[in-house]
């Protein structure tokens, strides 16, 4: 068996059960325990787990959000081929809006400048990506600055997002689920992002294959609101089938 391959096994045994022990790993990957612990260091490193005494948790069961600096970390390369994905998603010229999140960052800085386009937000780090393109209009939302995001939330900037109509809005979440939908940590955030839902003609979610799965404090909103998910290659067709029979059609990059 691939390293790959081990990791998602532990990555999975670890959201199946809440946790996982180097003893109980190592006899049913038939490896040693030097291996697994040496996968889950590489599975920390990627922010996928924390190590404990004797194995480790999924961050999803830590009962925080992961920072900004934390989050770029996280599937790097996944986040750039999601990012690549949704520059199809782009309208010929018109306007977007791009939601806080590590992979939108990713997306801002791929943007075309060989064609105008206008670009609402409310997140600091796309708008500093973005502020020097001459061929990008942007429009800063303000409001509250939240620092684990860097983004505008409360009441300011959902009454301005209610004057807006865009082509696409590009969408971030922290948890996705058929049951649930949409889900975030801060109800503040969710608000805002309800509301980015409301001001695109479309809406695109941009969410690594680690998002799904997982259910967060904050309502956003049903799948059937998404029209396309565009995630990574780690998520497996049985659940690609259950989001795709809820509304969104999935796109794996």
């Amino acid at each position: 068996m691939y390293a790959q391959e081990r990791h998602q096994k532990i990555l999975a045994a670890a959201r199946a059960d809440g946790r996982v022990d180097v003893a109980g790993l190592a006899a049913s990957l038939d490896v040693t325990p030097e291996t697994i612990r040496r996968d889950l260091t590489v599975l920390e490193r990627h922010g996928l787990v924390r190590r404990v005494h004797g194995g480790a948790i999924p961050v999803e069961r830590l009962g925080f959000e992961p920072g900004l600096a934390d989050r770029e970390r996280m599937l790097a390369g996944e986040k750039d081929r999601i990012a690549r994905a949704a520059l199809e998603e782009l309208p010929d010229g018109g306007a977007v809006i791009l939601d806080a999140g590590t992979t939108t960052v990713r997306l801002a800085e791929m943007l075309p400048q060989d064609r105008e386009i206008i670009v609402v937000t409310h997140a600091l780090p796309v708008a500093t990506v973005l502020a020097s393109r001459p061929n990008v209009t942007l429009h800063l939302v303000g409001g509250t600055i939240r620092g684990r995001t860097l983004a505008g939330v409360g009441d300011w900037a959902v009454r301005a997002l209610a004057d807006v109509r865009v082509d696409v809005t590009f969408l971030g979440t922290n948890g996705l689920t058929v049951e649930n939908g949409l889900t975030t940590p801060d109800l503040a955030e969710a608000a805002v992002k309800r509301a980015l839902v409301a001001a695109g003609r479309r809406t695109v979610v941009l969410a690594d294959h680690s998002k799904v799965g997982r259910s967060d404090l904050a309502i956003v909103a049903p799948l059937g609101v998404v029209d396309t998910l565009i995630t990574d290659t780690g998520l497996d067709n049985e659940t690609t089938e259950e989001i795709e029979s809820a509304g969104p059609r999935v796109v794996r990059a």
